[in-house]
């Protein structure tokens, strides 16, 4: 009878452990996808525009965007900073990246994988300007 107890105990943690390892596996596989898929659209859309919520200047934009259609023409992604940590660290190194003061940036702040715009008339020339290539 011992036997027995001593087989089914050691078949149990075999296959426990075993579990943990396939659960395991499949997680880093999710996560390498997810980081590929983000990895993906931050290739395809190299633009992005940082805003804050309730900033008047991000308004202005904004208005443009939607009355002349642009989402629809070109490519880009938009991240709100006040709210979302994530999102502000990412404003931050990409002002790192265009030798700004980190401590004195505003929205709306556009990155276009190249160079950094600040402030409403410039970045409605840069979407004029990239529609007009179209």
């Amino acid at each position: 009878m011992n036997k027995n107890i001593i087989i089914s105990t050691t078949l149990f943690i075999a296959i426990l452990i075993f579990s943990f390892f396939a659960f395991s596996q499949e997680k880093d596989k999710k996560q390498t996808l997810t980081n590929q898929t983000t990895t993906g659209n931050q290739l395809t859309s190299q633009i992005v525009l940082f805003y804050g919520d309730a900033c008047p200047h991000c308004k202005i934009v904004e208005k443009y965007i939607e009355e002349n259609n642009i989402k629809n023409k070109i490519s880009f992604v938009q991240k709100e900073i006040y709210y979302n940590q994530s999102n502000a660290k990412e404003l931050e190194a990409k002002a790192k990246i265009c030798g700004l003061p980190t401590n004195s940036i505003g929205v709306p702040f556009l990155w276009d994988g190249k160079k950094c715009l600040i402030g409403d008339q410039d970045i409605i020339n840069f979407f004029k300007q990239k529609n007009h290539e179209r």
